[in-house]
């Protein structure tokens, strides 16, 4: 019997890290030589203590956080949301710009169906977060890559030209998923005035904002006094807390927009997970210095990568953009990555995804590319993947 299909969900591509995870079966890994896995930019570990206790009386003593709550989320989260984020970036935020979401995809999906439908275009740098670009193809929207130079940073020039009349938004990560570029604060202005003046919106993934190297703002866009015409900014609680299974993430935007988007919200979750939403209060509140501690932990993972790479290099490894939980490389082997990943697996007992998973099919340069998620491996560990790395040949 065939079953009916929607033709803009089956055209797009299976989830890459379950299609990963796949590699494994059949594979044994031994105790000398366990499976180094660097494919997915989670954390691991649970939520510090603390936070556990904190969620544990949430479940004993907050009866109404067992029941729906408000569709655009906590009001108290929000509230926290808009202040923290106010002074962070010297701007004027309120709790009406701010919603929650269960998780940031969804905050993505959410902001999108307020922008576009079947036909519309969505600019998305290239190489790109592949859950991005599956959102769209499922949408009918048609993904248009902006390729990015030097850096792995996009142009916004090149970009300018890429705009059409069914152009409605641009869409950076920064740091970025999958090449761990940090966008500069100028180049962000730059994308911003761009959208602005083409009257379309421009997205700004930040999920991993708590990573990033620089000090400070990492940029100005929300001190303009209308920023809420332009940006919208997505956010996740699950890297700063260890709270990717309990799914909140965020939208900041304008209080017209959250209006559209509680319709959406409404219609698929009806409400984000109320606990938590509540665990994330309580780390905003209280979790700052450990926060900061998990933070200089990353970069001290990053300059491990950073400082190791030349072992690599000598054999023809580029790494083309290292930063929050991600490095970038190129490979110097003639097999395309998606094959050379699965060899990696085999024959290396690492587990990393290939660029031909960030990258459109007629873009070749995703052969020669592979992503490292390295927050969950501390420095020996990174030194351990980089001596697995340099015994595998093409």
């Amino acid at each position: 019997m065939t079953h009916p299909v929607n033709p803009a969900m089956h055209a797009t591509f299976p989830p890459p890290v379950m299609e990963a995870r796949r590699w494994l079966e059949g594979v044994e890994f031994t105790r000398n030589k366990p499976l180094i896995n660097v494919s997915q930019a989670a954390p691991v570990e649970p939520p510090p203590d603390p936070l556990l206790k904190a969620l544990a009386q949430t479940v004993l003593n907050t009866p109404e956080a067992h029941l729906y709550g408000p569709v655009l989320g906590l009001p108290a989260l929000r509230s926290e949301v808009a202040q923290q984020w106010s002074a962070a970036y010297g701007g004027d935020i309120t709790d009406k710009q701010v919603a929650i979401t269960a998780g940031c995809n969804q905050a993505f999906a959410a902001s999108i169906a307020t922008l576009a439908g079947a036909g519309d275009e969505v600019i998305i740098p290239t190489p790109w977060y592949f859950n991005h670009k599956m959102w769209l193809d499922m949408q009918g929207i048609n993904t248009i890559p902006l390729p990015t130079g030097t850096g792995m940073l996009p142009d916004p020039e090149f970009a300018a030209s890429l705009i059409t009349d069914h152009t409605r938004a641009i869409v950076l990560v920064t740091p970025n998923n999958p090449t761990g570029a940090e966008y500069p604060a100028g180049l962000l202005r730059a994308f911003y005035d761009l959208a602005k003046r083409h009257g379309v919106a421009l997205i700004v993934d930040e999920t991993y904002r708590d990573f990033d190297s620089r000090e400070g703002a990492p940029h100005d866009l929300f001190q303009d006094p209308d920023w809420d015409d332009t940006l919208i900014q997505l956010y996740s609680f699950s890297k700063a807390y260890r709270l990717t299974g309990h799914r909140v993430g965020a939208v900041i935007a304008s209080e017209s927009r959250l209006a559209e988007v509680e319709k959406f919200l409404d219609t698929v979750a009806i409400c984000p997970n109320q606990l938590g939403q509540h665990a994330a209060l309580w780390g905003m509140q209280n979790l700052s210095q450990w926060l900061a501690g998990e933070r200089a932990e990353i970069l001290s993972r990053r300059g491990a990568i950073l400082a190791g790479f030349g072992t690599l290099e000598k054999q023809g490894w580029t790494l083309l953009g290292c930063g929050a939980y991600f490095a970038y490389v190129e490979h110097p082997f003639p097999i395309p990555s998606d094959r050379l990943a699965q060899k990696l697996v085999r024959d290396a007992a690492v587990l990393l995804l290939p660029g031909t998973m960030f990258m459109p099919e007629s873009d070749i340069s995703g052969q020669h590319q592979l992503r490292i998620a390295f927050a969950n491996i501390d420095s020996s560990g990174v030194s351990l993947l980089f001596d697995r790395l340099k015994t595998i040949t093409g």
